[in-house]
């Protein structure tokens, strides 16, 4: 028996989760929050508790140490010893990485350099192995990557129609994220559905403040909604999803707002989206909140997000040429049963319904009407625990 810690790193958050392993048992998990900041927030939940501190936390560094400190602490762990792997989710693996790795500083420097791919993740996700590196220099470390479980797509679905040497020379190609996600639900819903996942057509709906669908076939990614970066594809809580291009330079010419690269990322990254549009969050709880009071913008912000879903949804109807499922999944798509109701109900001519008495805050499994032709799910997705049995993998292999 093993202990594993599942770690998803953010520029100012630390993510993790404990697992006894093999068994795959949740020891603890926790976050901590405002990491450069005064007044951050730790908090470990373990056997039905919750401890949270507040203090000044400077860096990923110091996270790691209080966040092993407070195992220890609260007699999670009796020393360092007991970890033997740590996983670290990274979002962008590009062409390098088509499957998870064994961390050395090569893949370190690879993982730091995919940061033009994943400018919001890519960064933070190397300050957090790099805080482990130092703290537990000797455990078995790896990096599962957001983009592997796409590196499937033809090339007719990652190449866009741009002069080849883009690609050749540049590498501008679609790469996906959420693959962790997207994986383990397809394989869960083949679960639900008592088929093997190789005879299954699936439409999987990571929908959080970060979006993403992709279709899979017989288990593997034939195309997926994030492009590039995980700027593409539907609308989200900040990002603004697929635009034209040409937006971009119509409003260099006609506007103060775009004259940098660094503006283009920053209002398409951080300022659209739910917030760009509603003018006041990127939350969808605070969207329908206000919409129930009336807020015309908030009220556009839901039909545009719920649209977009739509649209991606019937276009991977097409690439499959039908579908066994359509699985929501992540923050919106777990919680949310408007968004799951406003979604399946414009697309009933696909063979999909919800039941009402099923779509309820807090449902799993299938919420569909006994003859719906298409099965809806709710499948509440676990990418740490992938994280985790992948470090199992690699270190039974090294």
């Amino acid at each position: 028996m093993t202990k594993t810690i599942a770690i998803n790193a953010g520029s100012s958050s630390l993510k993790w989760q404990l697992y006894q392993m093999p068994e795959e048992t949740v020891l603890a998990k926790g976050l901590i929050e405002r990491i450069g900041l005064k007044d951050s927030i730790s908090t470990v939940k373990f056997d039905g508790r919750a401890e949270k501190q507040v203090l000044d936390i400077e860096n990923h560094t110091q996270a790691v140490k209080i966040l092993l400190d407070d195992l220890i602490r609260f007699n999670i762990i009796a020393s360092y010893d007991e970890i033997t792997g740590v996983g670290h989710r990274v979002v962008a693996g590009g062409e390098y990485f088509k499957e998870s790795a064994l961390v050395d500083e090569e893949v370190l420097q690879k993982v730091e350099e995919l940061s033009l791919l994943a400018p919001l993740h890519n960064p933070a996700n190397a300050a957090g192995i790099r805080a482990f590196k130092e703290l537990l220099p000797d455990i078995t470390s790896v990096v599962v990557f957001d983009t592997s479980f796409h590196t499937t797509m033809p090339e007719k679905a990652y190449r866009y129609p741009l002069p080849t040497k883009y690609y050749t020379e540049n590498k501008v190609r679609k790469y996906g994220a959420h693959g962790t996600s997207h994986e383990y639900v397809a394989h869960e819903a083949a679960k639900l559905l008592g088929k093997p996942i190789e005879e299954l057509k699936l439409i999987t709906c990571h929908i959080g403040n970060g979006a993403s669908i992709t279709a899979v076939d017989k288990g593997i990614s034939v195309d997926t909604s994030m492009g590039f970066t995980p700027l593409g594809g539907v609308m989200m809580g900040t990002r603004s999803g697929d635009i034209d291009p040409a937006i971009i330079a119509y409003l260099m010419e006609h506007t103060d707002d775009f004259k940098t690269p660094e503006d283009i990322s920053r209002i398409l990254n951080r300022e659209s989206g739910l917030l760009g549009v509603s003018e006041f969050s990127s939350d969808m709880r605070d969207i329908h909140e206000a919409m129930r009071n009336g807020n015309d913008k908030a009220l556009l912000a839901n039909d545009i997000f719920v649209d977009r879903i739509k649209k991606y949804i019937g276009q991977y109807f097409a690439v499959l040429n039908g579908a066994d499922a359509i699985i929501f999944t992540a923050g919106i798509g777990e919680n949310s049963k408007t968004i799951r109701g406003q979604v399946i109900n414009g697309m009933t001519w696909f063979g999909c319904d919800v039941d009402p008495e099923k779509n309820v805050f807090g449902a799993e499994g299938d919420i569909s009407t006994p003859d719906a032709k298409v099965r809806v799910l709710v499948i509440p997705t676990d990418e740490e625990l992938v994280i985790a049995r992948d470090v199992e993998r690699l270190k039974n292999k090294q």
